[in-house]
C-alpha cells in the first residue's frame, strides 16, 4: 500500500529495530485484505461489526495488561506510566468504543453478552502471559504492534491515494487512528518502549524481543481474518 510510513520518525528506535526484524510479518499485518476493503470502503458490515465487538473485548483484556504493567514496574515513573495507560483505556478509550459501537447498532448489553472469538482469546492471552512470564520490557513488545501499528495504519490510509473518504462507512475510523491525536498516543508508546528497553538492556535481548514481537505482529493478522471471515 502506498503512502506515508508513520513510524518512519523512530528510525534508531527499539521499535523500528524490532519491526524491521519482523518486516514480512509486519507487511502482512499493516496491509492486510481486510484494510485495504476498509480503505475502498468495501468491507462489508457484518465483517466490520464483528471486529468491533472484538475490538472491544480486546480493550478489556488490554486493560489488563495495563494493570499487570503496574505490577511489573520497577520505579515510580513507571508505574505512573502503566496506572496512566490503565486509565486512559479505562476511563476513555472504552467509553468512545462503545459510543462509536451505538453508531453501528452494537449496544453496549451486546458488547458485553459477545462471545470472545478464537482470534481474540489467542492474541489477548498471548500478550497476557508473555507479561506474566517475562518482564515489563516484554509486555510492552507484545502490545507495540497494536498501539503503534494502528497509528501506521490510519497514517498510510489517510495518505494513500487509493483510499476513498468520500462515501465511506469507515472514514471516522481511518481519521481516528492516523489523525493527531492518535499518532501522539502511538508516539508516545514508542518513547516509553524505549525507555523501558534502556533500563532493561534491550539490546542484549533483540533477538527474542524480535521473537515476540513478531508473534504478536502475527497475531494481530490473524484479528483482521477474523473479521474479514465474518463477512463473507
Amino acid at each position: 500500500m502506498a503512502g506515508r510510513n508513520s513510524s518512519a520518525g523512530f528510525d534508531g528506535s527499539l521499535f523500528a529495530s524490532l519491526r524491521d526484524a519482523c518486516a514480512e510479518a509486519w507487511r502482512q499485518y499493516t496491509e492486510h485484505p481486510f484494510l485495504m476493503a476498509l480503505a475502498e470502503g468495501s468491507l462489508p458490515e457484518a465483517a466490520f461489526r464483528h471486529y468491533l465487538i472484538q475490538d472491544f473485548i480486546f480493550l478489556r483484556h488490554f486493560a489488563r495488561a495495563y494493570g499487570l504493567a503496574v505490577y511489573k514496574s520497577e520505579s515510580l515513573a513507571e508505574i505512573r506510566a502503566a496506572s496512566q495507560g490503565l486509565q486512559a483505556i479505562v476511563d476513555v478509550e472504552i467509553g468512545l468504543h462503545e459510543t462509536y459501537c451505538a453508531d453501528w447498532g452494537v449496544d453496549s448489553a451486546t458488547l458485553e453478552a459477545a462471545p470472545e472469538d478464537s482470534a481474540t482469546l489467542a492474541y489477548t492471552r498471548y500478550v497476557l502471559e508473555r507479561g506474566m512470564a517475562g518482564d515489563l520490557l516484554d509486555l510492552y513488545v507484545a502490545l507495540a504492534p497494536c498501539i503503534v501499528g494502528y497509528g501506521e495504519i490510519g497514517a498510510r490510509l489517510l495518505a494513500d491515494d487509493r483510499t476513498q473518504l468520500a462515501g465511506n462507512p469507515y472514514r471516522a475510523w481511518i481519521e481516528m487512528y492516523g489523525g493527531d491525536d492518535y499518532q501522539t498516543v502511538a508516539a508516545e508508546a514508542v518513547r516509553l518502549l524505549e525507555r523501558v528497553g534502556h533500563r532493561r538492556g534491550a539490546e542484549l535481548r533483540i533477538t527474542a524481543l524480535a521473537r515476540i514481537f513478531r508473534e504478536a505482529t502475527l497475531l494481530e493478522a490473524d484479528f483482521w481474518q477474523m473479521g474479514l471471515a465474518a463477512g463473507e
